[in-house]
């Protein structure tokens, strides 16, 4: 496996002209930038999003509930090109740039261990919602990365996540973002 290198990025995201390696961008909390695309469609009168559950081999958050496509961007690429990218990878989902709507920039810092080691995540990752209806069965998985994936109401994930009553990765502001694009 080839060594990933990321953009150095201030606080809006821009890329300072730096770039870092992935393991020590995560060590020591280097910002840098993401994608997120949230799936959604429309079932019995309700918005639903596709959750993605990491496999446990996973670096970070293994066997939680995520966002339906994420990735980190690497250097020198843009916010729409790694998004999809990402669903193409993870998903099986092919999109064009005019379908995905820009939701805007969520920022996140996350200080946490996994497998014993240090983990500092400092994202600003370009949110974006793809409607898309598929059954969970029609996507096809990268298996190293996804366990499965699965539809749910919106109002339940909101419920779900507020509560902790599943393992999630997922931040309740950046469901938030969401939100004027779901009606």
């Amino acid at each position: 496996m080839s060594t990933e290198y990321f953009d150095v990025v201030d606080d809006n995201g821009i890329p300072t002209g730096a770039t870092v390696e992935r393991g020590r961008a995560h060590h020591e909390g280097i910002r840098h930038r993401t994608s997120h695309v949230w799936i959604a469609r429309r079932s019995h009168g309700k918005v639903q999003l596709l959750l993605q559950k990491r496999c446990m081999t996973k670096d970070s958050f293994p066997g939680c509930y995520d966002i339906s496509s994420a990735g980190h961007i690497p250097a020198g690429d843009d916010y729409v090109v790694s998004a999809l990218r990402e669903l193409k990878e993870e998903l099986g989902v092919e999109a064009s740039p005019c379908e995905l709507t820009d939701c805007g920039l969520f920022r996140r810092d996350i200080n946490t261990t996994f497998h014993g080691d240090i983990f500092l995540d400092r994202q600003i990752s370009r949110v974006f919602l793809l409607w898309l209806d598929r059954d969970e069965s029609d996507f096809i998985l990268q298996q190293e990365e996804i366990e499965s994936v699965l539809w749910l109401d919106y109002d339940v994930i909101t419920d779900m996540i507020g509560s902790d009553s599943i393992p999630h990765c997922i931040d309740p502001d950046e469901l938030k973002l969401l939100e004027p694009h779901l009606l």
